[in-house]
């Protein structure tokens, strides 16, 4: 009889994009938080932007980052990201350990979600961004 593989839930864990610094000198950056009780290990992150403009595809080239830890309840920060690439699908697959176990999930923020329009005070940064839901 074959038996079904459970594949675990990724749980508080997620990712923001947050604007910082001064008015006219602000840098945009990609966060992973970490909401568990406990660290996360050997994270690795795989960023790619892809669509459309003017008709015409777009992409741009994939980038791998890794964090050795993010720490309980903290958070750590994956990449500058620049805001010519906002009318993108910009993906990013997070990938990490707990224990043994191996986590993965896709997170992509949308064409134009990342926008001056669509930020908030998040807690976990102290700073204003755009949150992954």
């Amino acid at each position: 009889m074959k038996k079904d593989i459970e594949i675990p839930q990724v749980q508080h864990v997620t990712l923001a994009v947050a604007k910082e610094g001064l008015p006219g000198l602000e840098e945009w950056k990609v966060y992973l938080i970490n909401n568990n009780e406990f660290p996360i290990d050997n994270t690795l992150v795989a960023s790619l932007g892809y669509g459309e403009k003017e008709g015409e595809k777009q992409k741009t080239s994939i980038l791998r980052h890794f964090l050795e830890t993010v720490p309980a309840k903290g958070h750590a920060m994956i990449e500058p990201i620049d805001p010519a690439v906002f009318h993108l699908n910009n993906e990013y697959w997070v990938s990490y350990y707990i224990g043994t176990q191996i986590y993965d999930k896709r997170f992509v923020f949308v064409p134009d979600t990342i926008c001056d329009a669509n930020l908030i005070f998040i807690k976990e940064l102290e700073m204003e961004g755009v949150l992954h839901s």
